[in-house]
């Protein structure tokens, strides 16, 4: 049995859950989530409660277990507060800022990187060198996040480029004059 998969998911007051023809909506303060649940997995809401289960043994089945029941406490954690990816802009020169439905990176090309933010999500470029990019939906966030990192990865020699807050950078020791 799945231990992530066994585990209720408590709901808070303020989230409204429907469930129809395999077909679970979300809605919260911060918006609507929607999630097509898998044949073999059933929901069910007691009370204030959530419980998530499985129809057979099968492999699939309990790889899908855990897999919808994480899915789903992300949607309500989503709905109610909400996710945030932070990025650190490293190297001389480089920069972001937000302008209209756009982010502006300059990072040291001959252009500057325009990139059209998605539905659903909203960057925010309270320093020159910080991004934060924030939305319900967890899996929007970390691939905005990831494609803004890969304008620039971070090197290792001189550690330039995008990196996710806190994350490290290993650093390689360069050439050696004799």
């Amino acid at each position: 049995m799945s231990r992530v998969g066994k585990k209720v998911i408590l709901i808070p007051k303020n989230v409204k859950i429907d469930i129809s023809n395999n077909l679970l909506n979300v809605e919260g303060p911060k918006g609507k989530l929607q999630y097509h649940l898998p044949e073999s997995i059933q929901v069910e809401l007691k009370d204030s409660q959530l419980v998530v289960k499985r129809l057979s043994d099968s492999k699939t089945d309990t790889s899908l277990h855990g897999t919808s029941r994480s899915v789903i406490y992300n949607m309500i954690k989503g709905v109610t507060e909400g996710f945030v990816k932070e990025l650190e802009i490293v190297g001389v020169g480089f920069r972001a800022q937000v302008q209209g439905k756009k982010l502006n990176v300059h990072l040291g090309f001959s252009h500057p990187v325009d990139y059209n933010i998605p539905d659903g999500i909203v960057i925010e470029a309270p320093k020159p060198t910080q991004i934060l990019v924030k939305g319900i939906d967890k899996v929007k966030v970390g691939e905005v996040a990831a494609e803004i990192r890969s304008f620039y990865e971070p090197e290792p020699y001189k550690g330039k480029g995008i990196r996710y807050a806190g994350e490290y950078v290993r650093r390689k020791a360069g050439k050696t004059v004799a």
